[in-house]
């Protein structure tokens, strides 16, 4: 692969112009016009991206202080949202570099990505459980949390050879907040080396999905040019591979684990594991199986307490209407992805939110 994105300074320049950075502002503002922060950056759009793009240029631009909460579904985890402006620069550089990573990433790769995304890769994945006899599944154990900053950073000097936009990755790469703490230790490690290396990107910024890719990017071309395993995809840090022969994926489980650990990252080492395709596999809220793909019993009570809590506020007129049709209308369009029929109706009847849809013809 050809190496040496930006070698003559030309993205640099290009970030910091105030018209991309406008662009990436009206990018970063759908769906949040009413938030505080983003209304009064919009208000005086121009201005601001021009101050922006000084800081930029002057490498004065620091990352804000995060606000961050726990959620509890589907798992406990900490969610952490950068500053408005904070997320602009974010948009920018990711608007930058995705065209020219696109040609190196592999295409079976799903998490945010143009084009690609959940459901093409749980399409991709029931095809392959037709046509396969077994199935790898893996993901990696606490995989934001566990990102090495060194590691990550010396990926992204792999391909970028922009001097000065490295140091604007650099600084929201070291910007993170603390997150969930992980103790590992690798061949080399010291007794305090895990305390000595930060760790850990925000799951809530777009430039932490696009890093999580960049990082694993050597993982996907281990799997399939080096070792020959085509039928793979990966979705963030879950990935499946399909064969016919159970010791072969099972060999190369180990394989994976070995390239992880380069990484400093660990497989998880309960989850996963080789399996029949004739036996149900939880990937990405569904169970697939030959011929079938059935929503995952969790993420149909999920759905179902948030829609009867919508349903409720509704009726009490403390949300308006249009709030719970736009959860209705998501669902809808996640359930149509499952085999068969009624799970999209199973779920609004059990919320109550049927009755809604009813009074409202």
């Amino acid at each position: 692969m050809a190496k040496g994105i930006g070698r003559n300074g030309e993205l640099f320049r290009d970030l910091c112009e105030p018209g991309h950075l406008i662009r990436a502002a009206r990018t970063a503002a759908r769906g949040k016009r009413r938030k505080p922060d983003v209304a009064r950056f919009l208000l005086d759009l121009e201005p601001e991206c021009l101050r922006l793009a000084e800081e930029l240029s002057a490498g004065r631009w620091f990352p804000g202080s995060y606000r961050t909460f726990r959620i509890v579904e589907p798992k406990p985890r900490l969610i952490s949202a950068a500053p408005f402006r904070d997320r602009v620069v974010h948009h920018a550089i990711v608007s930058l570099l995705e065209p020219h990573f696109e040609r190196r990433f592999v295409a079976h790769s799903y998490a945010c990505r143009v084009g690609k995304g959940s459901h093409a890769a749980l399409r991709r994945a029931s095809t392959l459980m037709v046509r396969r006899r077994f199935v790898l599944k893996a993901d990696v154990a606490k995989f934001f949390p566990s990102i090495d900053h060194e590691v990550l950073k010396a990926e992204v000097r792999r391909v970028i050879a922009d001097e000065r936009l490295r140091a604007v990755l650099d600084r929201v790469i070291d910007g993170s907040n603390p997150q969930e703490p992980v103790e590992e230790w690798f061949p080399g490690d010291d007794l305090f080396t895990p305390l000595e290396r930060r760790r850990g990107l925000p799951i809530g910024n777009l430039t932490s999905q696009f890093l999580a890719n960049v990082l694993l990017d050597r993982l996907d071309h281990e799997v399939m040019d080096r070792l020959g395993f085509g039928e793979y995809l990966r979705y963030c840090d879950d990935l499946l591979v399909f064969a016919d022969e159970s010791d072969r994926l099972w060999h190369l489980r180990g394989r994976i684990a070995e390239t992880l650990e380069g990484l400093r990252l660990r497989l998880h080492p309960r989850k996963g594991g080789v399996h029949s395709t004739s036996t149900e596999v939880p990937f990405l809220g569904f169970r697939l199986k030959q011929g079938e793909r059935r929503l995952l019993r969790p993420s149909v009570l999920r759905a179902t307490r948030r829609l009867r809590r919508l349903s409720q506020q509704v009726r009490g007129e403390c949300l308006p209407a249009n709030t719970l049709w736009q959860s209705l209308a998501a669902w809808r369009g996640h359930a149509r992805h499952a085999t068969g029929q009624g799970a999209f109706e199973t779920i609004l009847c059990r919320s109550g939110a049927d009755a809604i849809v009813a009074s409202f013809g």
